[in-house]
Order: structure tokens, then C-alpha cells, then sequence
């Protein structure tokens, strides 16, 4: 009678394991939304990583520039083996030749150059994100926030 008893007492009922597997399927479908759209929020960061490299790279070309002499006119400086088109006022050109060297973003992110301006964009694949992106200014070597929402 002990055997039969200890034997009944082993395991789990099928009961048990659909109630089981339907409370984590609650739990999943409740927490699934949370964690579904994460990729906004991960560009958004990738953005904001990229607007430092671009502030230190700025600093950093500047301070070469000036320790060159200051030279006049259109020049290209050397940072890490690699030449760095900068503007006359001594900060990286906004294109890819300029700052995308200097901050080492050109793999990641689309820089386009528009007269002084320069505008750093997150690629999605190839395509550059009309809608996730920072400007730099060549003449000073600030950036400022661009168009990031739906980013």
C-alpha cells in the first residue's frame, strides 16, 4: 500500500502543466510589448554616441590645427594616419572627408555636407533616416539637435 501511495505522489498532473504553460503565456503576452520596440530607443543612443565622437573629434582636430600653426586657407591635418579636410576656421569640414574621418562615424552614418553645414544621419541597411540625425557646423565646431522624431 506505501508503494502505491509514493507512486501516485511522483510528477506532475496534466492539469498542473497546462495551468502552468497558460500562466506563462499570460506572462509573455503582457511582457512582449514592453520589450517590442526597442530599436527606436537603440538608434536614438546610437545618435547620441555619434554627437560625442563628433564634439571630441571637432576638439581634437581644432587643437592639431593649432598646434600646426593655424595655417590659412583650405588644409588637410593628419589624425591616426588619415587625412582630415578642415575648413578655414580650423574645425573639420562637414562631409565625409572631413568630420566622418575625424570621428571615425563614416561605416556607421551618413555625413552629407550642405555649404558649412554638416548633417549626420543613422543608416538603416544603406539608406540614410531622413528622420534621425544631428547637424554640425564647420564654422565652430558645435553640433545641434536635428529631426529625430519617428527616429
Amino acid at each position: 500500500m506505501n508503494a502505491m501511495a509514493s507512486r501516485k505522489e511522483k510528477g506532475f498532473t496534466l492539469i498542473e502543466l497546462v495551468m502552468v504553460i497558460v500562466i506563462l503565456g499570460v506572462l509573455a503576452a503582457f511582457a512582449l510589448p514592453r520589450f517590442a520596440d526597442l530599436g527606436g530607443d537603440a538608434r536614438l543612443s546610437t545618435l547620441a554616441g555619434a554627437k560625442g565622437a563628433v564634439n571630441s573629434a571637432a576638439a581634437i582636430a581644432h587643437s592639431k590645427w593649432l598646434a600646426d600653426g593655424s595655417p590659412a586657407g583650405s588644409v588637410t591635418i593628419t589624425l591616426e594616419g588619415s587625412g582630415v579636410n578642415m575648413s578655414d576656421e580650423g574645425y573639420p569640414k562637414g562631409g565625409d572627408g572631413g568630420i566622418g574621418v575625424a570621428a571615425q562615424i563614416s561605416d556607421d552614418f551618413d555625413v552629407t555636407r550642405d555649404g558649412t553645414t554638416g548633417t549626420i544621419s543613422v543608416l538603416d541597411g544603406a539608406t540614410a533616416r531622413d528622420n534621425c540625425n544631428f547637424t554640425y557646423d564647420e564654422t565652430t565646431g558645435s553640433t545641434a539637435d536635428g529631426t529625430v522624431s519617428g527616429c
